[in-house]
């Protein structure tokens, strides 16, 4: 497969972290979502209904970063690669990176961050 939705620095700040000071704020995140599926018919045919709709996924991985306080990144990334693949059956892997933007650490780091990739079986 070679046709790919990108998805670039979507910002959400949510709840997520183990650190007692996690807990009770929001934090700023930074995405990248690589969707793999065919766009072939989409192009084609200049038809939205051919393809994904990304307005849908950007809002889909917000709610689920705003509503899940998550303690793990790994778990907030997970949910959100796994979320996106159930979207919509033409989808046929999803990579999503998921970031701290402000880390909880005392060393001068721009991001910490995770990244996982989930196809469909």
């Amino acid at each position: 497969m070679s046709d790919v939705i990108e998805l670039r620095e979507l910002r959400v700040n949510a709840v997520v972290g183990i650190l007692p000071d996690e807990r009770t704020r929001v934090q700023p995140l930074v995405f990248d979502i690589d969707i793999e599926r065919s766009f072939k018919k989409a192009a084609k045919k200049d038809d939205i209904n051919e393809t994904t709709n990304y307005a849908l996924i950007v809002t889909l991985a917000e709610r689920i970063a705003v509503d899940g306080k998550f303690l793990l990144l790994e778990t907030l990334c997970d949910r959100v690669a796994s979320e996106i693949l159930d979207f919509d059956s033409a989808i046929t892997s999803v990579t999503v990176m998921v970031k701290k933007v402000v880390p909880p650490v005392p060393e001068d780091i721009a991001s910490v961050g995770v990244r996982c990739t989930r196809k469909r079986k």
